[in-house]
Protein backbone atom coordinates (compact mmCIF):
# COMPACT_ATOMS: atom_id res chain seq x y z
CA UNK A 1 0.00 0.00 0.00
CA UNK A 2 1.95 3.46 -0.80
CA UNK A 3 1.58 5.85 1.97
CA UNK A 4 -0.49 8.54 0.59
CA UNK A 5 -3.20 5.39 0.75
CA UNK A 6 -2.30 4.29 4.19
CA UNK A 7 -2.68 7.75 5.37
CA UNK A 8 -6.13 8.26 3.91
CA UNK A 9 -6.83 4.76 5.91
CA UNK A 10 -5.78 6.29 9.14
CA UNK A 11 -7.59 9.07 9.07
CA UNK A 12 -7.54 13.14 8.89
CA UNK A 13 -4.31 13.81 11.05
CA UNK A 14 -2.21 11.71 8.85
CA UNK A 15 -0.19 12.60 5.24
CA UNK A 16 2.31 10.80 3.42
CA UNK A 17 4.92 12.37 5.26
CA UNK A 18 3.88 11.39 8.64
CA UNK A 19 3.38 7.67 7.29
CA UNK A 20 7.16 7.80 6.03
CA UNK A 21 7.82 9.50 9.67
CA UNK A 22 6.28 6.55 11.16
CA UNK A 23 7.75 3.61 8.90
CA UNK A 24 11.51 4.78 10.41
CA UNK A 25 10.63 4.53 13.78
CA UNK A 26 12.08 1.79 15.63
CA UNK A 27 8.92 0.98 17.85
CA UNK A 28 5.18 1.71 16.82
CA UNK A 29 2.75 2.07 20.19
CA UNK A 30 0.42 -0.54 20.31
CA UNK A 31 -2.78 1.24 19.79
CA UNK A 32 -1.30 2.69 16.77
CA UNK A 33 0.07 -0.60 15.28
CA UNK A 34 -3.30 -2.07 15.86
CA UNK A 35 -4.47 0.82 13.99
CA UNK A 36 -1.84 0.54 11.23
CA UNK A 37 -2.45 -3.58 11.20
CA UNK A 38 -6.02 -2.48 10.41
CA UNK A 39 -5.94 0.06 8.03
CA UNK A 40 -3.14 -2.82 6.38
CA UNK A 41 -6.12 -5.25 6.42
CA UNK A 42 -3.11 -8.16 8.23
CA UNK A 43 -3.03 -8.94 12.47
CA UNK A 44 -0.74 -7.00 14.36
CA UNK A 45 1.72 -10.09 14.92
CA UNK A 46 2.38 -10.42 11.46
CA UNK A 47 4.03 -6.50 11.68
CA UNK A 48 5.55 -7.28 14.60
CA UNK A 49 6.95 -10.79 13.68
CA UNK A 50 7.98 -9.15 10.16
CA UNK A 51 11.05 -10.38 9.23
CA UNK A 52 12.34 -9.15 6.14
CA UNK A 53 14.96 -11.96 5.36
CA UNK A 54 12.28 -14.45 5.57
CA UNK A 55 10.06 -12.93 3.36
CA UNK A 56 12.40 -12.32 0.66
CA UNK A 57 13.41 -15.60 0.85
CA UNK A 58 9.59 -17.21 0.85
CA UNK A 59 8.83 -14.74 -2.15
CA UNK A 60 11.92 -15.91 -4.11
CA UNK A 61 11.18 -19.67 -3.36
CA UNK A 62 7.86 -19.91 -4.31
CA UNK A 63 7.31 -17.54 -7.19
CA UNK A 64 8.63 -18.84 -10.64
CA UNK A 65 8.57 -16.43 -13.89
CA UNK A 66 7.08 -18.47 -17.00
CA UNK A 67 7.37 -16.56 -20.29
CA UNK A 68 6.42 -19.39 -22.70
CA UNK A 69 3.22 -20.02 -20.42
CA UNK A 70 1.62 -16.59 -21.28
CA UNK A 71 3.59 -14.50 -19.15
CA UNK A 72 1.63 -16.69 -16.35
CA UNK A 73 3.61 -16.56 -12.81
CA UNK A 74 3.27 -20.17 -11.06
CA UNK A 75 2.84 -20.38 -7.37
CA UNK A 76 2.67 -23.53 -5.37
CA UNK A 77 0.86 -24.68 -8.52
CA UNK A 78 -1.33 -21.98 -8.89
CA UNK A 79 -1.12 -19.86 -12.12
CA UNK A 80 -2.18 -16.30 -11.26
CA UNK A 81 -2.82 -14.23 -14.77
CA UNK A 82 -1.36 -10.57 -14.09
CA UNK A 83 -3.78 -9.34 -15.87
CA UNK A 84 -6.27 -10.50 -13.45
CA UNK A 85 -4.10 -9.08 -10.91
CA UNK A 86 -4.17 -5.84 -12.78
CA UNK A 87 -7.57 -5.93 -13.09
CA UNK A 88 -8.13 -6.37 -9.37
CA UNK A 89 -5.65 -3.64 -8.30
CA UNK A 90 -7.80 -1.19 -10.95
CA UNK A 91 -10.76 -2.20 -8.99
CA UNK A 92 -8.84 -1.46 -5.76
CA UNK A 93 -8.00 2.03 -6.40
CA UNK A 94 -11.41 2.69 -8.01
CA UNK A 95 -13.05 1.35 -4.75
CA UNK A 96 -10.55 4.17 -2.61
CA UNK A 97 -11.27 6.76 -5.62
CA UNK A 98 -14.69 6.41 -4.97
CA UNK A 99 -14.08 6.57 -1.02
CA UNK A 100 -12.19 9.57 -1.31
CA UNK A 101 -14.66 11.22 -3.52
CA UNK A 102 -17.56 10.07 -0.61
CA UNK A 103 -15.70 11.69 2.27
CA UNK A 104 -14.87 14.83 0.00
CA UNK A 105 -18.45 15.43 -0.32
CA UNK A 106 -19.26 14.93 3.16
CA UNK A 107 -16.93 17.33 4.15
CA UNK A 108 -18.08 20.01 1.96
CA UNK A 109 -21.52 19.44 3.44
CA UNK A 110 -19.91 19.58 6.55
CA UNK A 111 -18.27 23.12 5.66
CA UNK A 112 -21.38 24.35 4.34
CA UNK A 113 -23.56 23.64 7.18
CA UNK A 114 -21.11 25.56 9.33
CA UNK A 115 -20.87 28.45 6.82
CA UNK A 116 -24.85 28.47 7.57
CA UNK A 117 -24.46 28.44 11.23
Amino acid sequence: MKQDALAIELGDDWNQKKVSMLEAKAEIEPALLEKVANALKVPKEAIENFDTEKAINIFSGTFNYHDNDNASIVSNNAIVNPLDKILELHKEKEALFERMLKEKDEMIARLESLLKK
